[in-house]
């Protein structure tokens, strides 16, 4: 799959994807979601429209240039700590797996990829060595796909444990780190995250230079960022994934994605994500809210609300492509999504020198 991602990409300008054979998609009834807010009113009938073709990934030209404002995010979360071999069987657990799958959603249109590593025996790792060959993997698959490696709390407790994939140097350095704003209950577990180890956690992401994408359960997460943003401890603007549908904290209806929209900042860059049956609903609310999406096996393994079909990573990543297409919103290329995010690759040879110091990285945001 690597190999035939690169020859795509060395022989032509990129494509927009083909919808899913057989999908019900295209007899989907969008709602006309109107703006909360600050947010324009997005009006979402459009199925006649085609999106037009996607310019190259990656030359001199689309490195510098600017995002088109409607253009699509996909943020592929493809692993995840969740998903077992026994719950499907198309989850990637190994290095060879998850970048089969990386190559395959990227040429559907995904442009940032969120880590999760596992050991030899499937559990999850914050183990640095197994994240290395991962994000060296991507690096050779595309260089300007965003990664983000995951800091969650859910099995790694301590702030050491949880950061110590932002030590990794040179082509195995993540673009992001996961920073979740606040604790919360999941369906049979509890995800901790304390004042001090949140604050921890951006401190040693600044130190190196890495950003990080936040994560909000609920709408007070977010007034949490922008307490951290205006002390100076995240860079902005942010980026920051909204998560909907979770038992214990939100749930996926537009009025709550309001809730959280009245408090993102203007100038951060938003998506949103569905846990369970609601991926798909969160995926046409962000669509068609003019945000980004956030989409994986991570979050969901079925295809259908009725769980009666496994997915896979390239089905969801199509799905999305497909309802974007439908929206009249081009998918973004790695370069614009690099643009949108204030995040210009840095040279190979660049690549694993010291991150600026907090107070040069704060001065600059």
């Amino acid at each position: 799959m690597e190999a035939r991602y690169r020859a795509r990409r060395a022989g032509e300008a990129g494509h927009v994807p083909n919808g899913v054979a057989g999908s019900s998609l295209s007899q989907v009834a969008w709602p006309m979601y109107v703006g909360w807010g600050d947010v324009p009113a997005t009006p979402m009938w459009r199925l006649g429209t085609v999106a037009a073709p996607r310019p190259p990934r990656s030359t001199p030209d689309t490195i510098a240039m600017l995002p088109r404002p409607d253009a699509l995010i996909i943020n592929l979360a493809l692993t995840g700590m969740v998903p077992t071999r026994e719950m499907t069987p198309h989850v990637p657990l190994t290095t060879s797996e998850i970048l089969d799958d990386v190559a395959r959603c990227a040429e559907l249109g995904a442009t940032m990829i969120h880590v999760h590593a596992r050991d030899a025996a499937g559990l999850p790792t914050p183990e640095p060595d197994a994240f290395a060959p991962i994000i060296e993997g991507i690096r050779r698959i595309d260089p300007e796909l965003i990664v983000c490696a995951t800091c969650s709390g859910r099995f790694a407790r301590t702030v050491e444990e949880r950061s110590g994939v932002l030590d990794l140097t040179g082509d195995a350095r993540p673009d992001m780190g996961s920073l979740t704003l606040g604790s919360n209950n999941f369906v049979q577990q509890a995800s901790v995250n304390s004042p001090e180890t949140i604050r921890g956690l951006a401190a040693r992401m600044l130190e190196r230079g890495i950003r990080p994408e936040l994560e909000v359960f609920e709408p007070g997460m977010l007034n949490y960022g922008r307490y951290l943003a205006d002390k100076g401890l995240i860079p902005t603007p942010g980026y920051v994934n909204i998560l909907l549908g979770n038992l214990g904290t939100a749930p996926a209806t537009p009025g709550m994605l309001g809730a959280f929209l009245a408090m993102v900042p203007d100038s951060w860059t938003w998506a949103v994500a569905g846990i369970g049956r609601y991926q798909l609903d969160a995926n046409m609310l962000a669509i068609a809210s003019g945000g980004q999406v956030r989409v994986g096996l991570e979050d969901n393994i079925w295809w259908d609300g009725g769980r009666t079909r496994l997915a896979t990573n390239a089905m969801l990543v199509q799905r999305v492509a497909q309802m974007a297409e439908m929206a009249g919103r081009p998918l973004a290329t790695p370069s614009e999504t690099r643009a949108r995010l204030g995040m210009i690759r840095v040279p190979r040879q660049a690549v694993g020198m010291p991150g600026p110091s907090p107070a040069a990285a704060a001065s600059r945001a």
